[in-house]
C-alpha cells in the first residue's frame, strides 16, 4: 500500500508532530503534502526519510492550489489519501476524488465544543467540513468526545471510527538522572517544586491562570512553561506583574521531537506535576505525555483521560474553576509527597503501536472494493 497524508502546516504542533510520530510506525510507504508552513516537523520527516512536498498555498481562498494537488496524487500512484487539520481535508478530499482516489481517510485532531483550531464554529465551517467529509470513507477522531462532537455537527456515526493519538512511552520513561541533569540546565535551585506546563502559549490555553496561580504558592515553587506562541510576552508581563518572574521559567519553542535539541521529555523528567488549565481539548496530548513520565496532573479538560475508566487514571485529577482552586490542588499534590514514576496504565492505553496497528485496520477497510462497516475501535468498549 502507498499512502499520502495531506496536512495543512508542518510547523511544531501537537497533530504535526504526531504526524510525524505515527508514521515512524506504519507499515506503508508513505508521503507527505502540507499545503503551507514546511516548518521543523517538515525537516524532521525529511531527516526520517519521508518525501515532503511542499505545494505553496498563499491562503484558505487559494484555489489554484487544488489542481496542484490534483496533479500531484494523480503523479504519486496512491492507493490511499490521509488528511489533517481542517483546511487540508477540505482541498485533501475534494482533491483525492479529483484524481480518481476513492479510499480517502481524514483524521479530526482539533474539534472543541466552540472552536476548531483556533477558528469559531460557525455555520459556514460546519457546512463546508460536511460537505467535503462526504468525500471520504472514514473519519478518524482522536477520542470518543470527539467523535461525539462530530455526530452532534452531523457526521453519520457509522463514518466515525476512533484512533486516539499516540505517545512514545520509551521516549518518556523517567530517568532521575536526566532530571537532575536538567534541572541543573535551567538553573533551578537545590529542592524546587516545579509546576509543568506544556503547550502553544495561545490565549485558549489558559496558562496565564499558572501564573497567577504560582503568585499565590510558596517561594520554593517555580512554573516552567515549555512552548512558544504569541501569548509569550504577555505572560512575561504577568509575571512580572505578579512578583514572581524570577520563578517563572519560558522555554520558547522546543525543536519538533526527534530533532537535534529536541528536549521535551527531558523537561518533564524535571518537572513535579503538570498543570493543564485549557477549558476546551480535542485529545490532551500533553497531559497523557506527562502520566507517560510518571508526573501527576491536574488538568480543566482532558478527554483522553476522561475518557477512561478512573481505576487508569490514577495520579490525574481534574480541576474545576481559575487559579484558586490550581493553588488549593497544587498545595495538595505536594502535600502528599513524591510519587512513584512509573506510568499508568491511561499512558500504557495510547501506546503509539496501538494507536498504529488500530490505523492500519481503517487504512485495510478504506482500500477494500466493497468497504467494510468501519472498524470498531472506540476506547470505551475495550
Amino acid at each position: 500500500m502507498k499512502a499520502l497524508h495531506i496536512i495543512t502546516g508542518l510547523g511544531v504542533g501537537g497533530a504535526e508532530q504526531q504526524l510525524r510520530l505515527l508514521l515512524r510506525h506504519l507499515p506503508v510507504e508513505c508521503d507527505v503534502v502540507t499545503l503551507t508552513n514546511p516548518g521543523p516537523v517538515a525537516d524532521g520527516l525529511r531527516a526520517d526519510g519521508v518525501r515532503v512536498t511542499h505545494l505553496g498555498m498563499s491562503g484558505n481562498r487559494d484555489l489554484a492550489a487544488l489542481p496542484r494537488l490534483v496533479r500531484e496524487i494523480r503523479r504519486g500512484g496512491y492507493d490511499l489519501v490521509h488528511t489533517h487539520l481542517y483546511r487540508a481535508c477540505v482541498y485533501g478530499r475534494v482533491a483525492a476524488r479529483l484524481a480518481g482516489v476513492r479510499a480517502v481517510v481524514a483524521t479530526e485532531h482539533s474539534l472543541g465544543d466552540s472552536q476548531m483550531e483556533g477558528r469559531k464554529l460557525s455555520g459556514g465551517v460546519r457546512a463546508l467540513y460536511l460537505a467535503s467529509e462526504r468525500l471520504g470513507r472514514a473519519t478518524v477522531a482522536v477520542s470518543p468526545t470527539v467523535a461525539e462532537r462530530l455526530e452532534r455537527w452531523g457526521v453519520p456515526g457509522p463514518r466515525t471510527v476512533v484512533v486516539p493519538n499516540g505517545v512514545d512511552l520509551a521516549g518518556f520513561r523517567f530517568d532521575a538522572a536526566l532530571r537532575e541533569r536538567t534541572r541543573r540546565r535551567l538553573g533551578l535551585p537545590q529542592g524546587a517544586y516545579v509546576v509543568g506546563g506544556v503547550g502553544r502559549l495561545a490565549a485558549g490555553k489558559r496558562f496565564d491562570v499558572l501564573v497567577r496561580a504560582a503568585a499565590q504558592l510558596p517561594d520554593d515553587c517555580w512554573l516552567l512553561l515549555v512552548g512558544g506562541g504569541p501569548e509569550e510576552s504577555t505572560l512575561r508581563r504577568a509575571a512580572q506583574r505578579t512578583g514572581v518572574a524570577d520563578r517563572v521559567l519560558l522555554t520558547g519553542e522546543r525543536p519538533a521531537a526527534g530533532s537535534p535539541g529536541a528536549d521535551l521529555p527531558s523537561l518533564m523528567n524535571a518537572m513535579d506535576v503538570l498543570a493543564s488549565p485549557s477549558a476546551e481539548e480535542a485529545f490532551g496530548l500533553a497531559v497523557v505525555e506527562a502520566m507517560a513520565s510518571g508526573l501527576p496532573v491536574l488538568y480543566v479538560s482532558c478527554p483522553a483521560i476522561e475518557d477512561l475508566p478512573p481505576e487508569a487514571t490514577v495520579g490525574a485529577r481534574r480541576v474545576q474553576g481559575g487559579a484558586e482552586s490550581f493553588v488549593r490542588a497544587l498545595l495538595d499534590v505536594r502535600a502528599r509527597g513524591p510519587r512513584d514514576r512509573a506510568a499508568p496504565a491511561a499512558a500504557q492505553h495510547y501506546c503509539i503501536t496501538r494507536s498504529a496497528a488500530q490505523l492500519m485496520k481503517v487504512y485495510a477497510a478504506a482500500v477494500s472494493p466493497t468497504p467494510s462497516p468501519t472498524p470498531s475501535l472506540g476506547v470505551k468498549s475495550e
